[in-house]
């Protein structure tokens, strides 16, 4: 029994095949008439198997509103503010892959899941309202645009497979998936417009570009081919309208393949690194340093110590392939080497004055300094179980490991503790530094866990927290 890929397959062609390649005067007796019904038949079914795996995600969280016309210019007004976007389950276990800039400054984040009739007769589907669960932040990388999320496993839908980025070829027929302008569980049909496109040329990021149309709350939902299988996470899109006019990206599968494990694990992504430094190759630039060409990509910068330096690469090195891909721009190296983790193995390949040399690279990976805290965590002094995290106190040393506090003392939220009996929902996520409770001023864990548990059920809680160099407030009530 073929599959509804091959099904689909097959339907394409037959379709191609008929009437058009016909002379018109056979075109009546070559057509297939269920050629259509076959290519009707294996969309459908693609798209219910698809949708069963999508799911829409609200967030609350606070920002600027629009002002009243009778308040200064200067006034700022904060308040709650309520977004939407698209996910896709990615992994058993209820774990979701979206964009970060869906659930930017999320105070609270809920996921609405497929009713069990959607993808199935119209009335059926106008009568089905999904099903909403809380999820949480598991990690976020900015400089990827992506986010993970967990929902409880027993409400998690099936996670789809990653298709292979390396197989992905322009024109190839893609399917996007998810909730453009809130019009939940909506597909579009389109193809690969390019398969690795730079719209910024300063940054090394590459994107699948589709015509699929992709409209705001498309963000975060999947673009999946024939299979089934994730292309790319869907991103952006270019538009002077503000409406889909056929540009746009999506995250390619190779990067949210990469991202998944890291996010799971530290909550942020974990960069690999060689210790070399890239730069394009120009005529001027050839000229003065002698290149053996003037396009293309040059080492100008290798770390003393570095595996880049161990493996024998040098300063004024043109980078001519890696891993057997030639290389033609920083950009195209640039995202080879984004996708590498710690242990891969590179093989460069480099032209000199003397000839070509080519040698294999160890990645590594420098650990995040955030992750150090956790040498500092005790398992009994760290809990503060009324707001469910695990914290260490802001010292000199542990200061160091942050982004910059503006505080010397205070308490570093290391981790969340979600299953701890009793703890309240305060919003807090890992890397957040409290400096008060109620206006109390707390410059320990101890402290903190003190003045925590003076406070009686229910009581109004605000935490005053820098996160992200800003000072912020969580309100919230204890359970």
């Amino acid at each position: 029994m073929l599959s509804t890929p091959d099904r689909l397959r097959i339907a394409l062609l037959a379709l191609a095949l008929t009437p058009a390649a016909a002379a018109p005067a056979r075109a009546q007796q070559t057509q297939d008439p269920n050629a259509l019904r076959r290519l009707n038949g294996s969309i459908a079914a693609l798209t219910e198997r698809v949708s069963a795996s999508v799911v829409q995600v609200l967030v609350t969280s606070y920002g600027p509103v629009q002002q009243r016309s009778d308040r200064a210019d200067t006034d700022l007004v904060i308040g709650r503010q309520r977004s939407m976007g698209s996910g896709v389950v990615i992994d058993a276990g209820g774990y979701i892959m979206t964009n970060a800039h869906v659930v930017a400054n999320a105070r609270r984040v809920e996921i609405v899941l497929p009713g069990p009739s959607e993808g199935g007769s119209a009335v059926a589907h106008a009568a089905s309202h999904g099903r909403r669960t809380e999820a949480a932040i598991v990690g976020i990388a900015k400089e990827l645009d992506l986010a993970l999320l967990k929902i409880d496993d027993a409400a998690s839908p099936p996670p789809l497979a990653l298709a292979d980025y390396d197989a992905i070829r322009q024109g190839q027929l893609v399917f996007a998936f998810g909730s453009p302008e809130g019009l939940r569980n909506s597909v579009t049909m389109g193809v690969v417009s390019a398969v690795a496109r730079q719209p910024d040329v300063d940054n090394p990021l590459v994107y699948v570009q589709t015509d699929a149309p992709i409209n705001h709350g498309n963000s975060g939902g999947p673009l999946v081919d024939v299979e089934g299988r994730i292309v790319g996470i869907n991103t952006f899109i270019l538009s002077d309208s503000g409406g889909s006019q056929g540009l746009g990206f999506a995250i390619p599968s190779a990067l949210v393949g990469m991202a998944y494990p890291k996010l799971r694990r530290y909550g942020h992504l974990h960069r690999g690194e060689i210790g070399i430094l890239l730069q394009t190759i120009t005529p001027t630039l050839a000229g003065g340093l002698q290149l053996p060409q003037d396009w293309g990509a040059m080492i100008s910068d290798v770390q003393p110590g570095s595996p880049a330096a161990a493996a024998g690469l040098q300063i004024a090195d043109v980078v001519v392939a890696v891993d057997g891909e030639a290389i033609a721009s920083v950009p195209r190296l640039a995202f080879h080497l984004f996708t590498r983790s710690a242990g891969d193995v590179v093989r460069f390949k480099v032209k000199r004055a003397d000839g070509e040399f080519t040698t294999d690279v160890t990645v590594i990976e420098r650990a995040h300094d955030f992750d150090r805290l956790t040498d500092h965590i005790d398992p009994q002094r760290s809990l503060v179980p009324q707001l469910g995290i695990l914290g260490v106190d802001l010292t000199a040393d542990t200061g160091a490991m942050t982004t910059g506090v503006r505080s010397p003392c205070g308490v570093i939220v290391v981790g969340r503790t979600p299953d701890t009996a009793d703890s309240a929902d305060s919003g807090l996520v890992a890397g957040d530094t409290i400096y008060a409770i109620n206006r109390t001023a707390v410059g320990s864990v101890a402290e903190l866990r003190e003045a925590a548990a003076a406070l009686a059920p229910r009581s109004p809680v605000v935490l005053q927290v820098e996160r992200n160099g800003q000072i912020i407030f969580l309100a919230f009530e204890l359970d």
